[in-house]
């Protein structure tokens, strides 16, 4: 595949769509040069999110060491706020939050495609702490969550987006939210100019 093919998945979740914040996420990502060739607005199942998330031992401990870390570092007890301080049995408890919030309402899917589109997509939107975001990404420019204020409150960090980590989950994500017949091919009139 060429590589003005590249694509990713954006998902608007419903703290972004309740915010108004959907045409300033297309907004970016067009502005930046991606082309946005799928979208749809729905309301997910729980079971739908749990085929997305599809996390790995390692993602989970990933996700229970940056709760560990911020919990730490604020002076809290990891213990007394999420009852272990095991980095796995954390990321799976914030695992089931992340489905619980993702099909809580309605949210907007997006496939973007264009030349490292999925890397282009993770520095656009920013790091998944807000707190931690740079000003001018999404996250970083409309939102301050933090792990903290969702551990006291039982849910994930609101971060507004979700976006594919890379290549390889951008195809299997997009198979996922997308059929074939949803996606569309077309020519943007800046092509030419910025990719030939």
């Amino acid at each position: 595949m060429h590589p003005k093919k590249d694509q990713t998945l954006i998902l608007v979740k419903p703290d972004g769509l309740q915010r108004g914040l959907v045409g300033e996420v297309i907004k970016r990502f067009e502005s930046r040069g991606l082309k946005l060739v799928g979208i749809k607005m729905m309301k997910a199942s729980v079971a739908h999110t749990k085929i997305h998330y599809l996390p790995t031992k390692e993602q989970l401990e990933g996700m229970g060491s940056k709760t560990l870390e911020t919990l730490k570092s604020s002076g809290m007890d990891p213990k007394k706020s999420m009852g272990t301080d095991s980095p796995l049995e954390i990321g799976k408890m914030i695992n089931a939050w992340n489905f619980e919030f993702l099909s809580s309402g309605p949210l907007v899917a997006m496939v973007f495609e264009g030349p490292h589109a999925a890397a282009m997509g993770r520095k656009i939107v920013g790091n998944t702490l807000p707190y931690k975001a740079e000003i001018g990404t999404l996250r970083g420019d409309f939102s301050v969550d933090s792990p903290i204020l969702g551990n006291l409150n039982k849910r994930p960090v609101r971060n507004i987006v979700h976006a594919s980590g890379d290549a390889v989950e951008a195809k299997r994500e997009i198979k996922h939210w997308f059929s074939s017949k949803e996606l569309f091919e077309y020519v943007r009139v800046d092509e030419e100019i910025m990719f030939d």
